[in-house]
């Protein structure tokens, strides 16, 4: 181990007590009378040399300028299949098509599993029977009740004659009862009739319903792919029986694919819809893309929210549930690149840095860490424009005068 460092610390150290605790007793032991304090000479406004009589304490400062900072939020989680589906009969059959293996690409609409028809085709030709036959009963059924309106008309026509003619003292009270109860006689054979009608109507809607459920018996032969993507199961074996409700084939959708984390509830609020995401898979892979779910929900057991991310995958070379470490931007705030040395303590414990005010004295102010990077820590809580102790602020509380010496101009 080297100890250099440890004996140059040591150094400082005794140096700076004798300085600025022993001040008296060290003038005192040279000679000097303790109530003349050592000259040191700075500058002046307009540079010329002007004489300090206060004992400043040599540190080494920075000038610091804050600047724009991205915040962001990394979180670890997993790809995630935009869409994955089991696709299932509808009807039952024996499978007549030759089989997919798993890991083909299918297109949307692509017939997957394809089933013997059976006696479908005989369903369907007699439902179409059905229906010409009930279509031909509807011009009969019209007829019927235009039949039945002529005779109620004439009905009404004679019972309002003989009404008349009574009047008149022409006609019978007979027979002014027998033309009511004909019009009362068609008018119950207009309503029979438009039952009729009806009735053929319905057999017509029952018939085109038998049509249609035969055609779509038929169509449900045909188990196609919902969406393109990669077949994730053998597809059903030719010859399979397939019931209701048998799987044919599992078919994912990896382009594009999600990236899926969850963040912790202090975080969320930083993030947005839209914002950009990096991300980096255990394979090496880097790839990026954009935030487009935000949960409003959370975890029950962990009380982190889900986020998602999509991004494009032609390729497929990104696969379903790989991990992957996200970085998430969430906006930006202004903040300065220290080093990481220059963060003290102040009495009550709190975290933050020393720097050097227009009277070049040493204060502290406490500060807020963003992150931590191999260049330095950028953090807040500074002016935009600073001088920040880096060397030294551990020897010098706040009010103590310092003799600052700058390195790393254009921070």
């Amino acid at each position: 181990m080297r100890i250099t460092p440890f004996i140059t610390a040591g150094v400082v150290g005794t140096a700076l007590f004798l300085v600025v605790i022993k001040r008296d007793a060290v003038m005192e032991f040279v000679g000097a009378s303790p109530d003349i304090a050592t000259e040191e000479t700075v500058a002046s406004g307009d540079g010329a040399p002007v004489a300090d009589d206060v004992v400043r304490v040599p540190v080494i400062a920075i000038k610091s300028t804050a600047t724009m900072v991205p915040e962001i939020v990394r979180v670890r989680g997993r790809t995630e299949a935009a869409r994955q589906v089991t696709v299932l009969a509808e009807t039952t059959g024996t499978v007549a098509s030759e089989p997919l293996r798993k890991g083909t690409f299918v297109e949307a609409g692509q017939v997957m599993c394809e089933l013997n028809p059976g006696t479908r085709g005989a369903a369907l030709a007699q439902a179409e029977a059905t229906l010409i036959e009930a279509q031909a009963r509807l011009p009969e059924a019209r007829a019927r009740v235009i039949e039945a309106q002529s005779a109620l008309s004439e009905a009404q026509i004679n019972d309002r004659a003989a009404v008349s003619l009574q009047a008149d003292g022409y006609a019978s009270q007979t027979r002014v009862a027998a033309t009511t109860a004909a019009v009362s006689s068609a008018e119950a054979a207009v309503e029979t009739a438009r039952a009729g009608l009806e009735a053929a109507q319905s057999g017509i809607r029952a018939a085109e319903a038998a049509v249609a459920v035969a055609e779509k018996e038929i169509e449900h032969l045909s188990i196609k792919a919902p969406f393109a993507g990669v077949l994730e199961t053998d597809r059903a074996e030719l010859g399979a029986l397939l019931q209701a409700g048998s799987p044919c084939a599992t078919v994912i959708q990896l382009d594009p694919i999600k990236l899926v984390g969850f963040v912790p509830e202090t975080e969320m609020d930083k993030l947005t819809l839209n914002a950009m995401a990096d991300a980096h898979l255990a394979t090496g892979k880097q790839v990026a893309g954009e935030v487009t779910f935000l949960s409003r929900s959370a975890d029950e057991a962990t009380r982190t929210f889900r986020v998602e991310v999509e991004i494009p995958n032609p390729d497929l070379s990104v696969r379903d549930g790989q991990t992957v470490e996200m970085v998430l931007s969430s906006g930006g705030t202004q903040g300065h690149l220290l080093p990481q040395s220059a963060l003290t303590l102040d009495d009550s414990g709190r975290i933050g840095v020393r720097y050097i005010d227009d009277q070049n004295m040493a204060m502290f102010t406490p500060v807020n860490l963003l992150r931590d990077t191999v260049e330095g820590v950028w953090l807040t809580g500074l002016p935009e424009q600073a001088d920040v102790i880096i060397v030294g602020q551990e020897y010098v509380t706040d009010g103590i005068p310092v003799a600052p010496s700058y390195e790393g101009l254009g921070q």
